[in-house]
This record gives C-alpha cells, structure tokens and sequence, in this order.
C-alpha cells in the first residue's frame, strides 16, 4: 500500500507545480523610480484611454448606439443630424461623418510620450507621428464604418489633420479596414480649401450639398458645432441649445486628454504658460473641501 501521508503531500506538491505553470511566470518587482518621476496632466486621461476596461466599454457602447441610430435615419426620410442640412435633402444619398481623432483612431501613443517624456504637445511632433502611421482603431469604430457602408452609407472623415498629413492619414486609415469612400475623396482635411478651417462647419456644409448627413460623431464639441471656442458660459448655452441631438444623432466620444473643454478655462490662449493655464483650470473647478478636524 502507498503511503497516504506521502501521497498527500506529493498531491500538494503537483497541484501547486501545475497552478504555478498556469499561473505563468513570476512577475519582477516593479523597479524603483530613477531619478525624478514626470509631472504630467495627462497621466491619468491617458492611462485610462490606453488601459482601462471602462474606455473600451464606453467606445463600443457609442458605436453600437450608432447603429441602431443609423438604421432609424435610413427608414425616415426627413432625418439630418446636420445644422447646415438646406434645401430639398430627404433624397440624398446617406452619409455619416466622423471626426479621426480620438473618435476614429486612437493617438494613445503619441499622447503617452508626452508623459513619459514631461513634454508637451508641438506641431512638430505631431506630424511626425501622423507621418509614422502608427495610429490604431478606436474600439468599435471600423466595425460601425463597415457596417455603414455595407447599408449604401458614405462615410466621411472630418479632421484637423492638415492638408499635407492627407496621404499618411490615408493610408493609416486603410491599414485599420475603414472604407476608403471609392472615387469620392472622403478625407476632408483642415486647409484643403481656403475656407476649410478649425471650425468644421464649412466641411459639414460641404458635404450636405450632395448627401444627407444622417449622423455626427466627434469627441469635441467642435466636431457637432462651431460654437464650441468661446467662453465655458458660451459654450455651455451652445450645449443647452443643442442637446436634443445627443444620443440621436449628435454622438459623442469620451476623452479627457484634450479639447476644447480643458482650453475654455484659459479663455483658448495657448501662449499662457503652463503654469498659468493649470492655474485658471484649477480655479473653473467648483470643490468641495472637507473641514478641518
């Protein structure tokens, strides 16, 4: 008879062996900090858009609204998500219009540098990186733009991207499977035309001379309206007089590593320091303070 006791023991002894095999190997201690750690603004917005759970859930909930929204556009003929809509539109070809990024493709990475490296956002580095094609697809995006297309729906791509970043935004965007609009030049880029600026308006009015817009998405005001660069008073009037499009046909992505929204305390001068714009920031907020014990 085998020895029970020793038996047992060995029973131990394989199953931890096979959780540790499971478990995969042993994770090193995290390193101590070398030298001074980054300061950065952005730390926690782009932990959370590169590695949080609730990120991907929020991405995929707007997209998967959108398509319930599209189907509901397409059966009703009198349905525009545009403000610059004119005219005789109900039976215009269909469209969609999205913002790239940080709606469409995600730019985690480029933003990521900028904490690791304490640095800050230049025009510079941020052709560099569009040039480099290193974008990936926000969750649920090219599944939404697929499935747009696949309903006879063109899909166009409203970006402040400029002019001459057009080829390698192309070309990333073609990388990730969205449509690429066929013989329509679908990519309408900041500076193509004279009048095509920041403010997107002229682009959406563009756009709506021959198609229905039937649904925005963005993840800046400025991607639904072109009210979106004035006061936080301004713009929230523009909001109150406009958020019966929200979760219609106004659909909007989350990012809280930059916007209109972080620029509005600061009255949009980005000639303060940074000193200075953190400053007025931090007193927009309304706190609550506890008291002191």
């Amino acid at each position: 008879m085998r020895n029970s006791a020793c038996s047992g023991r060995w029973s131990l002894l394989s199953g931890a062996v096979a959780l540790s095999l499971l478990a995969g190997p042993a994770l090193a201690a995290d390193p101590a900090p070398q030298g001074p750690v980054p300061q950065s603004d952005l730390l926690n917005a782009e932990l959370w858009m590169q590695r949080s759970v609730e990120y991907k859930a929020n991405s995929l909930a707007v997209y998967a609204l959108g398509r319930i929204q599209l189907d509901k556009a397409l059966a009703e003929k009198s349905w525009t998500a545009a403000t610059e809509q004119t005219g005789n539109y109900q039976d215009l070809p269909p469209a969609v219009v999205l913002d790239l990024d940080e709606t469409a493709m995600d730019n985690s990475a480029y933003q990521a540098g900028l904490v690791t490296t304490n640095g800050e956002f230049s025009s510079k580095t941020w052709d560099a990186w569009v040039k480099a094609e290193k974008a990936t697809a926000v969750p649920g995006a090219v599944e939404f733009t697929q499935y747009a297309e696949s309903k006879g729906v063109k899909v166009f791509y409203v970006t402040n991207r400029n002019a001459d970043q057009e080829e390698p935004t192309r070309r990333n965007a073609q990388a990730l499977g969205f449509p690429m609009g066929g013989n329509v030049d679908t990519f309408l880029m900041s500076k193509e035309k004279p009048d095509w600026g920041s403010a997107k308006g002229t682009r959406r009015a563009y756009i709506a001379k021959e198609y229905r817009i039937v649904l925005l998405f963005g993840d800046n005001f400025g991607d639904f309206s072109d009210a979106y660069n004035g006061s936080e008073a301004d713009r929230l009037k523009a909001f109150e007089a406009a958020k019966e499009h929200f979760g219609r046909d106004w659909l909007m992505l989350a990012n809280p590593g930059y916007g209109s929204f972080e620029s509005a305390p600061f009255g949009h001068n980005f000639k303060l320091s940074a000193d200075e714009k953190r400053a007025r920031k931090i007193g927009a907020l309304e706190p609550w303070v506890a008291p002191a014990q």
